[in-house]
């Protein structure tokens, strides 16, 4: 199985190719151009690298967010158009998901936590089930920041990109795993989708879409005019 993986959930992502379980390149985009300027040359580098043709990738596989607008609809759409044209099936992974399973092995329990902007953050816990993949413990939500680093147990551990912003707001009380390990990787993308792909599951390339982490300000924007009617 030949895997082309997409990470965009921030405005700097990552692309990976792995054969089987082995991977074979990972490769940082640009960070002097946004994702909509370096994804697609991005890719073309990646190919050329690991000597593939487009129509040798048989699964393109994709983070469907929560994330940012922009970066998650670049890159969902990039990965649909890629497999519907190299005749290549195609999964979405869970941000939250991927930022959890690249915790050290040593970790068996994670909040995963990402921006939603305005002062909020979508969080989810996870924990290692008996094979060593992390499970999510409950539902992601979205919470006002400030309240959720108070209400933060003593002992927890927490990883995600928002870090860079609220690293030293968080209490002594909760452990943050080292900077490393904070952004979604590319590299992680695809070894999560290798083993869903081997469990059966598949989306659907007309109607996989992104998982926001919230409504567009537009939208709230929209609603509440039309809620004043």
């Amino acid at each position: 199985m030949r895997i082309l993986a997409l990470e965009t959930t921030e405005l700097i992502g990552s692309v990976a190719a792995m054969e089987g379980r082995n991977l074979l390149a990972e490769l940082k985009l640009s960070r002097q151009q946004r994702t909509a300027r370096s994804l697609a040359p991005g890719v073309r580098s990646l190919l050329g690298q690991v000597r593939w043709q487009p129509t040798d990738v048989e699964l393109v596989a994709v983070t469907i967010g929560p994330g940012s607008f922009t970066g998650l609809r670049i890159g969902v759409t990039t990965a649909k158009v890629f497999a519907y044209a190299a005749e290549a099936d195609i999964l979405g992974i869970d941000t939250l998901e991927t930022i959890a399973a690249g915790a050290p092995e040593r970790v068996q329990a994670v909040t995963t936590v990402v921006d939603a902007q305005r002062g909020e953050a979508v969080v989810r816990p996870f924990a290692r089930d008996e094979r060593g993949w992390f499970r999510p413990v409950t539902a992601a939500e979205l919470v006002e920041v400030d309240g959720w680093l108070e209400r933060l147990p003593a002992g927890t551990t927490i990883t995600g990109p928002v870090l860079r912003k609220l690293a030293d707001r968080v209490p002594h009380r909760v452990t943050v795993l080292d900077r490393p390990c904070w952004p979604p990787r590319a590299a992680t993308v695809a070894r999560l989708a290798a083993r869903d792909y081997e469990a059966g599951r598949r989306n659907d390339v007309f109607t996989l879409a992104p998982h926001y982490s919230r409504r567009s300000a537009a939208e709230e924007t929209w609603d509440a005019r039309n809620c004043r009617r």
